[in-house]
């Protein structure tokens, strides 16, 4: 999985904090990242439907809607594809006693863990939302949601 994915994540979990609106520059400065690759990801969830890019002296991005209803999967599968981590390509057609006429990501034991592996990792992300996320920082750093917004946010004029 790519960093954008992390990036990404811990974004989104600020912007749940912030409440309005936040450039991609600013989300940036929080970890020091390259707002160009960082913005790139943003725009990725913006064509999901996870953020909202707001335009203007005050835009920037945005949750599309609440925290609870996005989970960890929609936001990889945004970035990375709906795509199968592991690709069975069926080595084994080839290999001593092999059948080439045979699928065996139906019928080998690596392809089969693989698969079961895999869909125990979505399954974990899918039913993790960013809100369970922000609680969970929350729980243990509960100043965190008032420092992100102080560092993302403009102070008054």
């Amino acid at each position: 999985m790519r960093q954008g994915v992390e990036w990404a994540l811990h974004s989104c979990v600020n912007l749940a904090w912030a409440g309005g609106p936040v450039p991609a520059s600013r989300l940036a400065e929080l970890y020091a990242l390259p707002a160009a690759y960082l913005n790139k990801q943003l725009q990725s969830l913006v064509r999901a439907g996870l953020l909202i890019s707001v335009s203007g002296p005050q835009g920037g991005f945005r949750l599309s809607r609440s925290p609870s209803t996005i989970s960890l999967l929609d936001v990889v599968v945004a970035l990375e594809g709906p795509e199968d981590a592991f690709r069975c390509t069926r080595i084994l057609r080839n290999g001593p006693g092999g059948d080439p006429d045979l699928d065996y990501r139906d019928h080998c034991a690596v392809s089969l863990s693989m698969r079961r592996a895999e869909l125990a990792w979505r399954h974990e992300l899918a039913a993790r939302s960013l809100a369970d996320i922000a609680a969970d920082v929350e729980r243990t750093n509960p100043e965190a949601p008032q420092r992100v917004r102080d560092a993302l946010l403009p102070g008054p004029s």
